[in-house]
């Protein structure tokens, strides 16, 4: 026993063995809150200690009989067998087999674009764990019909676990339900204690080794579920009795007898019995030899229904025969139709979508839309078929090493067989908003709406307005975003127009001497970065004072600022100097340069509201003295200028007309 390892869940001994006993062996919980420790700390010795009511009593009968319980277990049993022939000898009729078919295809619908089996956890990786357990090694897309008919037909279905310590749940394997007993009650200290017992493969199970899929809701057979054929039992055997009788019915009184009248003549009473069997044997049996005995054997002809009778008849003979009508009820069936729809009310599924006869015509295209009380009962199948998948899940992840929160962290769910139900959901849910709506305009608060309306508590409430904040501000650094995209794609259609256009080497030589400030600019020429004017003719296109966004910014737009507020320091006057207005005498910029060095801002005004708006006489105009040259430059810049304005129009006219 000491060579056993430690962690191999088909050995008792195993920790692995009886931590997962241990887990199944009462409810999962997650105790969220500060008394977890309290809590866990009472629950150290509950398998030491005997389960005692609130009241002080065990949980245990007072005269304890072991004899009783086995009897009453055995034909407990026997009559679960006797249900399960029942339900058996039931699928042989076809409407009740196509039922099941029905209600197996409604809980495993499933298309492209929607999964059978969806799987919701905020944790990618267990997320990825339990699809791989539920898509590759359970094979739910193919298994899971048959599993959902078997637990419909019969109300109960044991699946056994093939447990690797290392590799979690490896197999699955469908075990005969008739075979299987369900214990409980078994342990007086623990009434949450649950056992499976093989009785034909002489096994036991624990509560992590099987899972159950059972029809709960009526506990007349609990801890057993219930079938969805147990309502149609009697009116199934009803029904049989009566299509029987009518079948007999009419093969015996259906079809067409004959009357013979023979006229015996001057037979003597004592020979009338045999010559009316010698007429009989010539008209209904044929006479065959047996070769090998030599013996006359009468067999039946039956080619005598189709035969033609003729027989002798002598002047005066009354021999005659005529024809016997056949049944007169065997067209009447109502009696069977009554049975019929009865045995459609018990199995809960629309007639129309079954039969074949009335109600034919009708639109068959999905069975829920048809009945969405239908759609119900197959969601309250679907919660069970999931309550097992999820316990399925939870001992795969604890097989893996997964604790705590993570055990209950994930969520599945089949999809909604009616489109139908979905429809009408929504529009329940569109009128609510309506009124919400509505209801906000003048009449009552968001916080009252939210509370009578749609049911939110006030820690719910304050959670979506700071939820819908975010959102509002998420937005709109979106769209400052998308504002900055387009002026910088505007702004590059333009520089590429503003290169072609602007060749001005010919017409602006300024390599002459310009004294610029012998007259002054007119403020409406020279003020081309005022406020009436195009805002992408005050900021360049590329430019530094233009809004951009910076790594690691998280969205937000940065803005430059004009004036430097920092601390005087050598950086800070050689900055200035930079953005000086003054031109020292070594540079020169003659025509072309000069404009190309205003737009890529190497030559700016201290202010920055234009190129020529706040030039000062500060300048150093040795080499620029001619005064003709002035007007020149002024006439160019108002050409350039309008230039401008007249492809920003268009670049606007053309963005209003896409």
């Amino acid at each position: 026993m000491a060579n056993t390892p430690s962690k191999n869940p088909k050995n008792q001994q195993s920790t692995l063995f009886k931590s997962l006993t241990r887990l199944f062996s009462g409810p999962i919980i997650n105790y969220r809150s500060q008394s977890g420790r309290r809590i866990r700390r009472q629950h150290l010795d509950k398998f030491a200690s005997r389960f005692k009511s609130a009241s002080g009593q065990q949980f245990k009968k007072a005269l304890y009989n072991p004899l009783d319980q086995i009897a009453t277990n055995a034909i407990q049993n026997q009559r679960r067998a006797e249900r399960y022939v029942d339900f058996d000898q039931m699928e042989y009729m076809p409407e009740i087999a196509s039922s099941l078919d029905i209600y197996a295809d409604e809980m495993t619908t499933y298309s492209d674009l929607r999964p059978m089996l969806n799987i919701k956890c905020p944790n990618e990786e267990i997320k990825a764990v339990l699809a791989i357990l539920y898509e590759n090694i359970l094979n739910v897309q193919y298994n899971l019909f048959g599993w959902s008919r078997t637990m419909s037909k019969y109300g109960d279905f044991f699946l056994y676990l093939d447990i690797d310590d290392k590799y979690g749940i490896q197999s699955v394997i469908a075990l005969p339900s008739a075979e299987i007993e369900r214990l409980e009650g078994q342990d007086s200290t623990n009434p949450n204690y649950v056992q499976y017992q093989w009785n034909s493969g002489g096994m036991t199970f624990e509560n992590w080794q099987i899972a159950h899929f059972r029809i709960l809701g009526n506990d007349k057979y609990a801890p057993y579920g219930t079938s969805i054929l147990e309502p149609a039992r009697r009116i199934w055997r009803q029904l049989t009795l009566m299509e029987d009788a009518m079948m007999a019915y009419r093969v015996v009184r259906s079809s067409e007898r004959r009357v013979f009248k023979i006229d015996v003549g001057a037979i003597p009473p004592q020979d009338v019995e045999q010559y009316m069997q010698k007429i009989v044997t010539q008209l209904k049996r044929n006479s065959v030899v047996d070769a090998d005995t030599g013996r006359v054997d009468l067999r039946y002809n039956p080619m005598s229904i189709e035969e033609d009778y003729f027989i002798p008849v002598r002047a005066g003979s009354v021999t005659d025969i005529q024809n016997l009508a056949g049944g007169t009820n065997t067209t009447q069936i109502d009696d069977v139709k009554y049975l019929r729809d009865k045995l459609f009310s018990a199995l809960k599924v629309p007639q129309s979508y079954l039969t074949m006869g009335e109600g034919a015509t009708e639109d068959k295209t999905t069975l829920a839309q048809k009945d969405i009380r239908f759609s119900r009962t197959i969601q309250r199948l679907q919660r069970v078929v999931i309550a097992e998948l999820e316990k399925i899940g939870i001992i795969h992840l604890y097989t893996l090493g997964f604790r705590g929160d993570d055990l209950l962290s994930f969520k599945l769910a089949l999809n909604n067989p009616s489109k139908i139900a979905e429809l009408q959901e929504i529009e329940h849910w569109k009128s609510k908003f309506d009124i919400a709506a509505s209801a906000t305009e003048g009449f009552f608060s968001r916080r009252w709406v939210s509370d009578n309306i749609f049911g939110l508590s006030h820690e719910e409430f304050i959670r979506n307005q700071r939820e819908m904040y975010y959102d509002r501000k998420h937005d709109a650094s979106l769209q400052q975003v998308a504002e900055a995209a387009a002026a910088a794609e505007t702004g590059a259609a333009l520089g590429g127009d503003m290169g072609g256009d602007m060749d001005m080497g010919g017409d602006m030589d300024m390599g002459g001497d310009m004294d610029m400030g012998a007259e002054e600019m007119p403020a409406g020429d020279a003020d081309v970065g005022s406020a009436d004017e195009s805002p992408l003719l005050a900021i360049p296109p590329g430019s530094r004072n233009a809004p951009r966004l910076t790594p690691g910014a998280k969205g937000k737009v940065y803005h430059p600022t004009k004036t430097d507020s920092r601390p005087q320091g050598a950086r800070t006057r050689h900055l200035k100097s930079m953005g000086s207005t003054e031109i020292t005498p070594r540079t020169t910029l003659p025509g072309r340069d000069m404009l190309s060095a205003l737009g890529r801002g190497i030559v700016e005004t201290s202010a920055g509201s234009g190129f020529y708006s706040d030039l000062e006489p500060t300048y150093s105009l040795e080499e620029l003295s001619q005064e003709d040259r002035i007007f020149e430059v002024n006439r160019s810049i108002r050409d350039l200028v309008n230039v401008l304005e007249e492809k920003n129009n268009l670049l606007t006219e053309q963005k209003d007309e896409d």
